[in-house]
């Protein structure tokens, strides 16, 4: 064992290497920008800010950038772009100036000694548009390229919109700092494709001192780099990263998607792992860039919009003061409570009005006939009758009971509507509403007075899991205008009880729709283990019913394992799990904590209080889903199959995962429907893995409770 001393003399030794590692790169820097500088004096035609810009960016190439100077810009006779600099923090496209007078920013404007300069601004964001689409091509999402405005001879750090405005004395620690985006392969590919587009001018064609030109796969120079050789090596320094990674690399038909121009509501679907929240995310980025207004985006469950506002600073720090990240229900609230309309929110009381008017109007009553069970019946009045907005027993009477496969009859519709009023009249006495209540209550208010100011778009992620009261809400918020609602969802993936069509909220997204068939998550073991669990069930989508589980998938993926464990009880069972968890590597490959990549899944709330009770006791880290925000922490994440929506993890661990499930044919109709929804939960949990998926068990006659 170590003393702490020997520790502190172990960290001030690592300390002291690091120190030495960092003054020797900075001496490299600073002697690659005296050489960049007294090479580029060779140039007439170079100005002296470019100089003393380019000077200081060259000593970048020491650490792995790539610079392109003066370059010609396409589709005119003379015009140029100053520079284009690719390094691991992505494509930076730089316009130089030397000003007499200091840049201010101030109100949305830029001024120098008093005069506009918004026209410069202009200018480098249409050589940016440019530059978006040669990068569009190569499958990069143009979240990863940023203008910059640079100034020589002044010192300034601010940003109108999109631009970024920088001082030359800055430039170097400031680029230095960005998140790591690209691999070394990606930044010559990149590179040497737009070194292709933008060629340079003869006179002023400024080569990298001391850096040969690495090889292209066909033995060629740089310059033959091919867009397949960059989606290739994009795809290799991806498989088997984070999502993180997945914010600068997308296929290109994803890019596309992300960028399409639609005249009214669209859609994108596409079965699980197949990258729908990411290219949500990318096209949040797009339109911000394309507009001053501010943006929605929306999902059901409340601890998913942590992590999307964590990946999206992450991936498009310029815009992340535009996005507004939020629950459903979250918004609704805070609309209400800004409007001054007060909904005594209360699901625990409200549950307890339900609990009574069973007692009063259920227990006695035919409903017995399909299930005696109050669960059934209060999923049917949240999700079917308030869930669709029904105001009387005529519209109940004849409404489709989407994703509810149980036929009710005449009698049964009365009755259960009977209990709905009983249910109704208990929460009004009370004081107390439900979750319907405040969609209810800002759909309502939403009509009677639009927000103001509007969101220029609105962007709905898990959509299939809201009821059709809150698509209607969003719809009302987002309105029928071009790029103006976007849903995003897969009905194979819907974790709660019933269901709506996009025409029932008078929806039309007929020929604006995008479906994406590729899974970029799932090892191809996971992905076949999840889809023989639910390929015998019909589910039903937004659009309509699909008769068939098993949907065509192309797969990137052919790695990964799944671990089944049948355990002889209880014990043998949670001890196993915890031999898995303690058995994975430290580190993963990319450096990463394991056990932050890790997840263990429960059925039930009830369910992850015991595990976390019994994971802490085992010595093992724990982290709820509940605060989970997408940072990685060196613990194991916990939380409910519904928890999991939207997210994905390295390794996941699904304890007890064939408890409920059917073994057989069922008769009964609602234990069929109950089944079907149970495997579809399962689904979800099991495509949140990427490399490993382990599955636990316990003997039929050992069951019983932990």
């Amino acid at each position: 064992m170590s003393s702490p001393e020997g520790e502190a003399m172990a960290a001030g030794g690592s300390a002291d290497a690091r120190g030495r590692r960092a003054r020797a790169e900075a001496l490299e820097l600073a002697r690659r920008s005296r050489e960049a500088y007294r090479l580029a004096g060779r140039y007439e035609a170079a100005a002296e800010a470019e100089r003393v810009v380019a000077a200081t960016l060259v000593g970048l190439t020491a650490i792995g950038w790539r610079l392109l100077v003066d370059r010609r810009w396409p589709g005119t006779r003379s015009a140029n772009i100053d520079m284009i600099l690719v390094g691991p923090g992505g494509v930076f496209v730089i316009d130089v100036k030397r000003w007499r007078d200091p840049p201010v920013v101030a109100e949305g404007r830029l001024t120098a000694g008093g005069e506009r300069r918004d026209g410069e601004v202009g200018k480098l964001l249409a050589l940016t548009r440019t530059a978006d689409e040669q990068v569009a091509a190569l499958g990069m999402s143009p979240v990863a390229l940023r203008p910059l405005m640079v100034f020589a001879g002044h010192r300034i750090d601010a940003s109108l919109g999109r631009v970024r405005l920088l001082g030359h004395p800055d430039l170097v620690r400031t680029l230095v700092a960005e998140p790591r985006r690209l691999t070394p392969a990606l930044v010559r590919a990149v590179a040497s494709h737009l070194a292709e587009v933008f060629p340079a001018y003869e006179s002023t064609a400024l080569e990298e001192p001391g850096a040969e030109a690495a090889p292209a796969p066909d033995g060629g120079g740089d310059a033959l780099f091919r867009t397949e050789d960059v989606e290739q090596a994009a795809m290799e320094s991806l498989l088997h990263a984070p999502i993180e990674r997945w914010m600068t690399f997308l296929h290109p038909e994803q890019v596309a998607v992300a960028r399409r121009e639609w005249s009214g509501p669209a859609r994108i679907s596409g079965p699980a792992g197949t990258g729908k929240t990411v290219v949500g995310l990318h096209r949040a980025a797009h339109l911000a860039g394309r507009s001053r207004g501010r943006l929605l985006y929306v999902t059901f469950v409340n601890n998913l919009p942590r992590v999307q506002r964590h990946l999206f600073e992450r991936m498009a720090p310029t815009f992340a003061d535009r996005v507004e990240f939020t629950s459903l229900h979250g918004w609704a609230t805070a609309f209400l409570a800004e409007r001054g309309v007060e909904v005594q929110l209360n699901a625990a009381r409200a549950d307890d009005a339900f609990s009574r008017a069973w007692m009063t109007a259920g227990r006695d009553s035919v409903l017995t006939e399909i299930d005696p069970k109050p669960g059934y019946w209060h999923e049917e009045i949240h999700h079917v009758i308030k869930g669709r907005g029904l105001a009387s027993l005529e519209e109940y009477r004849t409404v489709a009971r989407h994703g509810r496969r149980t036929a009710l009859q005449p009698a049964h519709r009365e009755a259960a509507w009977l209990l709905y009023e009983e249910y109704e009249m208990l929460r009004a006495e009370r004081g107390v509403g439900d979750f319907n209540d405040v969609l209810l209550a800002a759909l309502g208010e939403l009509r009677e007075r639009p927000a103001d100011p509007p969101y220029s778009a609105v962007v709905v992620d898990e959509v299939q899991d809201l009821t059709l009261v809150g698509v209607k809400l969003l719809h009302a918020l987002a309105g029928d205008g071009p790029n103006g609602l976007l849903l995003i969802g897969d009905g194979q993936q819907a974790v709660y009880p019933g269901g709506f069509r996009l025409a029932d909220a008078g929806i039309a997204v007929k020929g604006r729709g995008a479906v994406l068939r590729t899974n970029y998550r799932n090892a191809a073991r996971i992905l076949e283990a999840a889809m023989d669990l639910v390929s015998g069930d019909p589910f039903d989508d937004l659009d309509g019913p699909s008769p068939n589980g098993r949907r065509a998938v192309d797969l990137t993926y052919h790695d990964g394992r799944v671990v089944r464990v049948d355990a002889a009880d209880g014990d043998e069972h949670d001890r196993r799990l915890v031999e898995a968890l303690r058995a994975l590597p430290e580190r993963n490959a990319d450096g990463s904590a394991s056990w932050a990549g890790s997840v263990v899944l429960c059925r039930s709330r009830r369910e992850v209080e015991q595990y976390h009770r019994f994971l802490v006791r085992a010595g093992i880290p724990v982290l709820r889903l509940e605060q989970y925000d997408g940072r990685p922490v060196e613990a194991v994440k916990l939380g409910t199959y519904r928890r999991a929506k939207g997210l994905e993890f390295k390794y996941v661990f699904l304890p007890h995962h064939d408890v409920g499930l059917s073994n057989g044919a069922l008769t009964d109709a609602v234990d069929s429907e109950r089944a079907e929804l149970a495997r579809r939960q399962l689904f979800v949990a099991m495509t949140r893995a990427r490399d490993l998926l382990w599955l636990g068990s316990v003997a039929a006659d050992a069951r019983g409770g932990r």
